[in-house]
């Protein structure tokens, strides 16, 4: 399997070539275009209880769809709903996303969803975390460009609404950026504080972030 990751990084689509037999498996909805030779297959990755998991508490689609090359080679162009960059990740091991950042990846990659404990419940986030495993390659998505922040035992704070992913030896706590009058009036809201060994992943734009900024300027009815 080859790709490319073009029109970076805000429009960017993720061109994939499959030599024959060779699959990849994709968010459903994500399929820009594709080869007449390759074939699709659409189903509920991990059984009806996996896809479940994964659908209502990973914020990401029920269905997964797999595109397989089937007589000949052939292309497949994937995108996420919304601009921004894709991320290649050349993964052996583990490593955490937020919900709705899996774009695609190799078949050999299980998809999971964690429990991300009770400090995340004040995070944007949600409670829950995307977690890869395996050894293979992962797409994930983000809202605006991509930052890497390589961390070595130390700590780093980001704000919530702008984590993408990050690896194993990090860990997060959920807090207040400074007092409540900060927390209220400061635009910042809360923040994730990381710290350990490890490399994390951050998106330059928010999507509360744009919703905010977007909503008081839509036509209101009456």
């Amino acid at each position: 399997m080859k790709y490319e990751i073009k029109h970076r990084p805000s429009f960017s689509v993720l061109e994939v070539e499959l030599n024959t037999g060779e699959s990849i498996q994709a968010e459903s909805g994500a399929m820009v275009y594709m080869s007449p030779t390759i074939k699709l297959e659409t189903k509920a990755k991990g059984g009806i209880f996996g896809a479940l998991k994964r659908s209502m508490l990973g914020g990401e689609s029920f269905f997964i769809n797999t595109f397989r090359a089937e007589g000949g080679p052939g292309t497949v162009g994937l995108a996420p709903p919304y601009p921004g960059d894709i991320e290649a990740f050349e993964l052996d091991g583990t490593l955490y996303a937020q919900s709705g950042a899996f774009l695609a990846s190799s078949g050999e990659i299980d998809i999971d969803t964690k429990w991300g404990g009770a400090k995340t419940f004040f995070g944007r986030e949600g409670l829950f975390l995307l977690k890869m495993s395996g050894r293979g390659t992962v797409f994930l998505s983000s809202f605006g460009a991509i930052v890497r922040k390589e961390l070595h035992n130390e700590r780093f704070i980001i704000d919530t609404g702008h984590l993408v992913a990050f690896s194993e030896g990090l860990d997060f706590t959920v807090k207040r950026v400074g007092g409540l009058k900060s927390t209220l009036l400061s635009g910042e809201g809360l923040v994730a504080e990381f710290y350990g060994t490890g490399t994390l992943y951050i998106q330059t734009r928010s999507m509360d972030g744009f919703l905010s900024w977007i909503i008081p300027h839509l036509p209101k009815r009456g």
